[in-house]
C-alpha cells in the first residue's frame, strides 16, 4: 500500500492540482484588483503561492498524503482548504517529529490565509475561479503547455479484470465495446479538484447514458480492493449523490501502473469501443468551460 501512496503522490501539489496549473499567469504586483481581469491574475498568483509552499516542503506533504486514506478527514463543502489540510496534520501527528509538525502546521496556516483570499475574490467577482482555471489550462505564449509533459499518451488504454465498489466484476474489453465511448476519471477521495468535478462527472454520465455511453471513476486509494479506501470512497460518492459506476484493479496491473504512475490529479481518458484511447488526456478538472469543451471535443470524435 505504502508503495503504490509513494508513487502515486510524487508529488503533493497532485491534490490541489489546478494550483500547478496556473504556473502560466502573469503578474499582478499584488494590487487590490479593480476589475474581473485583475481578479483573475491575482486569483492565479494565490493559487501558485500555495504550489510553491507544497513543492517547499515536498517530501514532509508527500508523507501527509500517504496517510490521507488512513485517518485523514473528507472534506467537507465550504470548509477552508487550510483548515482542512490542519485536520489532516493533526490526524497523523503521531507520524511526524516535532520540526516537521510546526513545519506543516505553518504551511498550513499560511494556505488558510491564501485560501480566505480566494474566497474573497470568489465573492467579489463570481467568475474569477472559472476563468482562472481556463486561463491557466491555456498554453502559454510560446506555445508550450502549461501540463506535465508526462501526463500521459497511449494508443489503447491498458486491459484489465477488476471490480466496481460493490464487488461486481468488470472486464475492460466488455466495458469498452458495450459503450460508444467511456470517459475514465482517474481520482483520490480527498484530491480537492477531483471532489470538485463530481457533480459535473455525475451531469456527464447521465447525458452519455442516453447516447450509449458512460462515465467510469477510478479512485486511486482503492487498488488492490482496499476496503478502507472502498468504504471511504462510497461515502463520499454517496453523500455527493454519485450515481456512475466506480471501479478498481490491481496495483500491479497494467492499468494499476498506469494509476500508480500518473504525475496529476484528476486525469481522464476518453475511450472508444475499441479500446483506443482519443486524443490527450485532459489533466486537471473539468469545471471550466475551456476544460468541458475540450472533453467534449474528445468525446464527440470517439462516437464517430
Amino acid at each position: 500500500m505504502k508503495t503504490k501512496m509513494k508513487k502515486m503522490m510524487m508529488l503533493a501539489v497532485a491534490a490541489v492540482l489546478m494550483l500547478s496549473l496556473a504556473a502560466c499567469s502573469g503578474k499582478s504586483g499584488g494590487k487590490e484588483p479593480g476589475n474581473l481581469d485583475e481578479a483573475v491574475t491575482m486569483y492565479q498568483e494565490l493559487m501558485e503561492q500555495e504550489n510553491q509552499i507544497f513543492a517547499k516542503n515536498k517530501k514532509l506533504w508527500e508523507k501527509v498524503f500517504m496517510e490521507a486514506d488512513k485517518g485523514m478527514t473528507l472534506q467537507e463543502d465550504g470548509k477552508n482548504y487550510g483548515e482542512f489540510l490542519l485536520d489532516t496534520i493533526e490526524s497523523a501527528k503521531d507520524k511526524f517529529t516535532e520540526d516537521e509538525l510546526k513545519t506543516l502546521k505553518s504551511d498550513a496556516e499560511e494556505i488558510k490565509k491564501i485560501e480566505e483570499k480566494l474566497t474573497m475574490l470568489e465573492e467579489k467577482y463570481p467568475e474569477v475561479a472559472e476563468k482562472a482555471k481556463a486561463n491557466g489550462s491555456a498554453a502559454s505564449k510560446d506555445g508550450s503547455a502549461c501540463v506535465p509533459a508526462d501526463s500521459g499518451n497511449m494508443d489503447e488504454f491498458p486491459s484489465f479484470d477488476g471490480k466496481d465498489l460493490d464487488g461486481k466484476k468488470v472486464n475492460s474489453k466488455k466495458l469498452f465495446s458495450g459503450n460508444k465511448v467511456t470517459v475514465v476519471n482517474f481520482w483520490f477521495t480527498t484530491c480537492k479538484p477531483c471532489v470538485g468535478e463530481l457533480k459535473d462527472l455525475e451531469a456527464l454520465n447521465k447525458k452519455l447514458m442516453k447516447k450509449g455511453g458512460e462515465v467510469v471513476g477510478v479512485n486511486a486509494y482503492t487498488l488492490d480492493g482496499d476496503k478502507k479506501a472502498i468504504a471511504e470512497a462510497k461515502k463520499l460518492l454517496e453523500k455527493k449523490g454519485i450515481s456512475y459506476k466506480n471501479i478498481w484493479f490491481k496495483s500491479d496491473s497494467a492499468a494499476g501502473k498506469l494509476t500508480s504512475g500518473l504525475y496529476s490529479f484528476p486525469t481522464t481518458y476518453v475511450i472508444d469501443s475499441k479500446g483506443k484511447v482519443v486524443g490527450k488526456p485532459i489533466v486537471g478538472s473539468i469545471t471550466s468551460g475551456e476544460q468541458k469543451k475540450a472533453l467534449n471535443d474528445l468525446i464527440e470524435q470517439a462516437m464517430k
